[in-house]
């Protein structure tokens, strides 16, 4: 058997290095959290280009690499790629006391690196979906102590207050409730679709102002149910609009203008910074 310990280690350095993050905790979370034991027995299936190959033994040293690992083949979802999870929590820069909601949670291998960023004193509530999944991330993360599992729609459900939003489903929009659970100063990270040829990863930041956007990458994740169709009304970007946007709006908030880029019921999205843009209306 590999020396696991070493090979976990320069895992965490890897993924450290690739989010070019100043925190040093992140290397340490990748290092002391063990990605198997949310995996499931070995050998697993990695996805791998347009195919998928088994390993060749149930030897952890396997996942250690930058490789999809397969949680249920016929639903499409898997554990993710670690270099663009350790690249979104190093820029959502989790702090010790913060409260966050992560939507999608899989078995919980990234909830539990969450849930470490924000102890002492913080918390994650991870919502899934898929009740299997759900129930295995519930067994996987009792050793955390400050992370719960919800198994239901955080489309449709009332998200916490959170300082951060963690989203690893893709939408079409956010819906107007995450926007509103932000505190202030708060960030969310979403997989936004709006259509087939706009994958885009946004950073949301909440400010005095408004909820600035940033679309800073490419992605692709699975389709979150409930959120991943527009309706017939909606104005949906062009890839060049969307790369464009620098802010988001609630429809209640203010009614969409010729900067919009984006328009969909409850929330739109605008080409205008908010730098000159007026304070944003305090929230209960």
């Amino acid at each position: 058997m590999s020396n696991i310990e070493d090979i976990r280690k320069f895992y965490a350095r890897l993924m450290a290095a690739n989010a070019a993050s100043p925190d040093p905790r992140l290397e340490e979370v990748f290092a002391e959290v063990p990605r198997e034991a949310f995996l499931g027995p070995g050998p697993w299936t990695i996805i791998t280009g347009n195919g998928k190959v088994t390993t060749p033994s149930a030897d952890p040293a396997h996942l250690y690499q930058n490789v999809l690992v397969v949680l249920d083949a016929d639903k499409g979802i898997n554990n993710g790629e670690p270099f663009l999870h350790a690249m979104w929590i190093g820029k959502l820069a989790p702090k010790p006391g913060e409260a966050v909601s992560h939507i999608g949670s899989g078995t919980g291998y990234y909830t539990a690196l969450l849930a470490r960023l924000v102890s002492p004193g913080g918390t994650v509530t991870a919502f899934e979906l898929d009740d299997r999944l759900a129930d295995l991330a519930r067994k996987n993360l009792e050793a955390c102590g400050n992370a719960t599992v919800v198994h239901g729609d955080a489309v449709t459900a009332p998200l916490p207050p959170s300082d951060i939003i963690y989203v690893n489903a893709g939408v079409v929009a956010p819906p107007s409730g995450w926007l509103e659970a932000l505190r202030p100063g708060g960030r969310m990270i979403f997989p936004w679709r709006p259509a087939e040829r706009v994958p885009l990863a946004v950073m949301v930041t909440r400010t005095d102002r408004g909820f600035a956007c940033d679309p800073f990458m490419r992605s692709w994740f699975i389709p979150c149910f409930g959120a991943s169709v527009a309706e017939l009304a909606a104005k949906i970007p062009t890839r060049d609009e969307a790369t464009r946007s620098r802010s988001i709006w609630l429809t209640s908030d203010r009614t969409p203008d010729r900067t919009a880029t984006a328009i969909f019921s409850d929330v739109w999205f605008s080409s205008k910074g908010l730098d000159a843009a007026p304070r944003a209306r305090p929230r209960k």
